[in-house]
């Protein structure tokens, strides 16, 4: 059984030994300890001339490795926990997202920066948010949240060795200690397509970033769209499948790895027959991800999108205790409400 976790650990170790200009930089990543959630783990110990743990200065992490970018390096930078992204978001906002654009097309940035997201396993309020809404706007920066499906490790791979600009790389904790799917999946959806948008698309050249539409297998036609990513578009499965065999619901799940430029197509191809559309986030609901694909999708169907609903986390800090952390953030049970009160069930 291979789970997120292996996949992104043996894509990590592939790259450093394809290329030599590949470097990690991050707190607590050599081994023994081989980083917070142990995705680094190995690193260190075949590559100890590459991997350097760092002081806690996540400004500095990523000021340092955008000057190794700019000098001909593939930095991949570990920030522990992403709500310390805010501490490096003038490196990022300000500096690695617009050298490119401000020394006109004379250096190109080939960083990923890397962290885990989310809640779920009471770590707090300062440790358990999923903040990277605040990031999805800023141009030159681009966004990817990969799931169980197909093969996250994959995309990483193809985020350190063929992107020539800076990756956002979104891990949600709850996923590291899931099983890829693969047959468990396959026997109630339809397969699904693993493919790279057209080269050009969205300003993407030459990288994995996979948009995977899911439908029942022998169901009638849909009739509710659900979009989500990360660990959320796992808790839509889930109530996929409940939604079908409990209630007669069939949906489609649309489920993007790329957040940043996003691939509206295989929306509204979904939308196009069933006019109904549900966006699920575990991020804070005002000014969200599922506010922006809303947008999109209206600005494009106009009247044809007859309903919509937006399903995030509330509008307040994440709180340790468990109980309440559940209340904060949307599970199974509020997606299935959710998708039956927008269908009129």
């Amino acid at each position: 059984m291979t789970t997120v976790l292996d996949s992104l650990n043996t894509a990590l170790h592939r790259a450093f030994a394809d290329d030599p200009s590949v470097l990690l930089l991050g707190e607590d990543v050599l081994d023994p300890y081989g980083g917070a959630f142990k995705v680094t783990r190995g690193l260190s110990t075949a590559f100890p001339e590459r991997v350097f743990t760092t002081p806690v200065s996540e400004a500095g992490i990523v000021g340092v490795a955008t000057g190794m970018a700019l000098r001909g390096f593939r930095p991949v930078v570990e920030i522990m926990f992403g709500d310390f992204l805010t501490l490096a978001a003038d490196q990022v906002v300000n500096h690695l997202a617009k050298f490119r654009w401000m020394y006109n097309d004379q250096v190109r940035l080939p960083l990923v920066i890397r962290t885990p997201m989310g809640g779920r396993r009471g770590y707090g309020p300062t440790h358990s948010q999923t903040i990277e809404k605040h990031f999805l706007g800023v141009p030159g920066i681009r966004v990817l949240a990969p799931t169980a499906l197909g093969d996250p490790g994959e995309i990483l791979y193809q985020a350190i060795l063929n992107s020539e600009d800076p990756v956002l790389f979104i891990e949600n904790k709850l996923l590291y200690t899931m099983p890829l799917h693969g047959e468990d999946l396959e026997e109630d959806f339809i397969p699904y397509p693993l493919s790279a948008l057209p080269s050009g698309e969205n300003g993407v050249r030459g990288i994995l970033s996979p948009t995977f539409s899911l439908s029942l297998r022998s169901a009638p036609p849909s009739v509710l769209t659900m979009i989500a990513y990360g660990y959320m578009a796992e808790l839509a499965l889930q109530a996929a499948r409940r939604l079908a065999y409990e209630n007669e619901i069939f949906v489609d799940l649309i489920v993007p790895t790329q957040l940043t430029a996003f691939a509206l197509r295989p929306l509204l191809s979904s939308l196009d027959q069933t006019h109904h559309l549900l966006t699920i986030e575990e991020g804070s609901y005002t000014l969200g991800w599922g506010a922006e694909i809303v947008a999109q999708a209206s600005e494009v169907m106009g009247g044809r999108l007859q309903a919509i609903r937006r399903l995030a986390g509330r509008d307040l800090p994440i709180p340790a205790s468990g109980p309440l952390e559940a209340a904060v953030l949307p599970g199974v049970e509020e997606i299935i409400k959710a998708a039956m009160t927008l269908t009129g069930r």
